[in-house]
């Protein structure tokens, strides 16, 4: 098979003409995930069941009563569990863990017929901007193998930009869905805070975590949040209503850009040039586009950092060496269980936010750092929803530059932080983020996503304007 499906919407095409089976296209992505081992983007495949679960679902597409995903090909990121599956958050800590249930997304999603193929490599407990965090290895760009994915789902994100699946899920706490879509060129949405259930979701921040989709089309996407969208009983922080992923606008957009992410002195000019540019066809496609100040840019990293360390600190907690996953072998008692197994089992990375956040919540600093962070969360969100009162979508550059090269920000955390500076405002509020893929840097050919943002549940005033700019992708 030569061609490259981009939607379901195409693959049941050529299914229902014959031009190919669901066997077929999943042997496809399996020489594909077979040819493509040097991007290290997939821990573990599902080969076998995959194979089985396409004939069965072939079958039941002939016989008309097929769900809703049949033909859907997906990869899960590592943090999100599957029943009788490993699941690692790529750390040694989780190492031999088996889940005994799956997530309720997964549930969803196999109820409808999608196939998981495989469970895909990210930054150690999704901590990180560029997927070099993970115990397994460094995740490439399959564009340019010298350049990171992002992070910290960057092997769901090389998962579709290198033909392995046709859409994947990963997770994002401050923008690890967005900027890996933009750094490879796909679509990455962090859903409205409580929309996606994270039952199932290895948590590292659960106030700021949600599961989202990397797709190769805007329809897609639309599908399977649909899909796995809505209340569970599972998750006591869900929305109780389900957003309306169809809804559309009644006529031309009143959009937003925030001036200081354009100004920011640490923005690529590539990057500024071609967000000019998305504001220009945004006004020609007859939107009103304005600029307004948002007085908060540079607090808005600083006060993500405290917040999630300080969750990741009581999340990762659980992880002693005691009842699953790695235990030291030098241990001789209790302490020496806790001390060797966590020293042992966690990278340079989970430790520094560990002791970060576990620093920000002692009695002498919790509120000198942790109660001021909310503080400034709360005037952050307020701020923002704000701006919706007189505006029906945000936008900014999803990232400041694109992808950059492996090891160049590795020994600078405050850098490496920094890569997450547009996307956070999204989690910090509770707002939807979409990133879209729009340019091409015109000297390295690494690809410039647009990040849409909107108010909460308004996900499909989002997927329309995408739809608009879907020829570019």
């Amino acid at each position: 098979m030569t061609k490259r499906f981009s939607s379901l919407l195409e693959v049941r095409s050529a299914i229902d003409a014959n031009q190919i089976t669901l066997p077929q296209l999943v042997d496809h992505y399996l020489d594909r995930i077979s040819t493509q081992q040097q991007l290290n983007a997939i821990l573990e495949v599902f080969s076998d069941e995959a194979k089985t679960q396409a004939q069965l679902i072939q079958d039941k597409i002939k016989q008309g009563n097929a769900g809703k995903l049949a033909g859907m090909v997906m990869a899960i990121k590592d943090n999100i569990v599957y029943k009788d599956h490993p699941a690692s958050a790529a750390s040694k800590i989780l190492s031999g863990f088996t889940s005994l249930f799956s997530a309720t997304v997964v549930e969803r999603l196999l109820a409808e017929d999608a196939i998981i193929i495989a469970r895909t490599n990210c930054d150690e407990f999704a901590m990180g901007a560029s997927n070099e965090n993970s115990a397994f290895g460094p995740v490439l760009n399959a564009l340019d193998n010298s350049r990171v994915p992002g992070g910290s789902s960057g092997g769901s994100a090389v998962a579709v930009q290198a033909d392995m699946c046709l859409a994947s899920l990963g997770s994002d706490t401050g923008g690890s869905i967005r900027q890996p879509a933009a750094f490879t060129g796909s679509y990455g949405l962090y859903p409205s805070y409580g929309s996606m259930s994270r039952w199932g979701l290895i948590a590292f921040a659960s106030s700021f975590d949600q599961i989202g989709p990397f797709t190769s089309s805007v329809s897609d996407m639309q599908l399977l949040m649909e899909v796995m969208a809505g209340p569970d009983a599972h998750d006591a922080t869900m929305l109780q209503t389900k957003p309306d992923y169809a809804k559309a606008s009644k006529g031309p957009l009143k959009i937003a850009y925030i001036k200081d992410c354009i100004e920011h002195p640490g923005i690529e000019a590539e990057v500024k040039q071609a967000t000019e540019a998305f504001i220009a066809e945004l006004k020609g496609k007859g939107h009103t586009v304005e600029g307004i100040d948002f007085p908060y840019l540079d607090s808005m990293v600083p006060c993500y950092q405290i917040l999630t360390t300080a969750e990741a600190s009581s999340n990762l907690s659980r992880f002693s060496g005691l009842t699953y996953g790695h235990r030291s072998s030098q241990a001789t008692d209790l302490e020496s269980t806790y001390k060797l197994s966590r020293t042992e089992g966690f990278g340079p990375e989970v430790k520094r936010r560990i002791m970060l956040g576990t620093f920000v919540l002692t009695s002498d600093y919790f509120d000198t750092y942790y109660t001021k962070a909310q503080k400034v969360r709360q005037l952050i969100r307020q701020k923002t929803l704000d701006i919706f009162k007189n505006f029906d979508v945000i936008i900014t550059p999803t990232t400041s530059t694109v992808a950059f090269k492996v090891g160049e920000k590795s020994n600078d955390p405050i850098a490496m932080y920094l890569a997450d500076l547009f996307t956070v405002q999204a989690n910090l509020a509770g707002i939807p983020g979409l990133s879209i893929p729009y340019a091409t840097h015109p000297g390295n050919q690494m690809p410039i996503g647009m990040q849409l943002m909107s108010n909460i549940s308004n996900e499909g005033l989002l997927f329309e304007l995408a739809k608009q700019f879907e020829s570019k992708a």
